[in-house]
């Protein structure tokens, strides 16, 4: 099997569009192909390798700066242990800004209860006029 591939090989292989790798490109978050005297761009099982990792970066609800921040773990330390780390430090702070968010929504939803409850009083007191 031949270890270089077109983007469009690439972006089927990935399950993704070629608009998306260019993206991803641009975003720093893959380097580009490599150009050759004909200037199509080649790719390798690397580059597979790495959209698949921001694919699984994306499905734990990362950001495309945060993904850039973790990808590039993947690919110095084969361990895994640095963009694990990085990683779960991510999602601390997601979590933490969803159970601050949650706590917002849980202020506004008391307000709007109350908010229903004032308004219906305010009905029934007109009806029984």
């Amino acid at each position: 099997m031949d270890k270089r591939m077109r983007i469009g090989e690439l972006a089927r292989r990935a399950g993704v569009t070629q608009r998306t790798i260019r993206h991803y490109e641009s975003m720093e978050l893959m380097p580009a192909g490599e150009r050759e005297g004909n200037g199509q761009h080649y790719y390798t099982e690397e580059s597979l390798e790495r959209l698949r990792k921001i694919d699984q970066l994306k499905k734990l609800g990362l950001s495309l700066d945060e993904m850039r921040e973790v990808v590039q773990l993947y690919f110095i330390d084969p361990s895994g242990v640095q963009s694990k780390r990085k990683a779960l430090s991510i999602l601390r702070q997601h979590l933490t800004e969803t159970d601050k968010r949650l706590s917002e929504l849980e202020q506004f939803r008391g307000e709007i209860q109350s908010l229903i409850g004032h308004f219906e009083r305010w009905f029934e007191k007109r009806e029984g006029e």
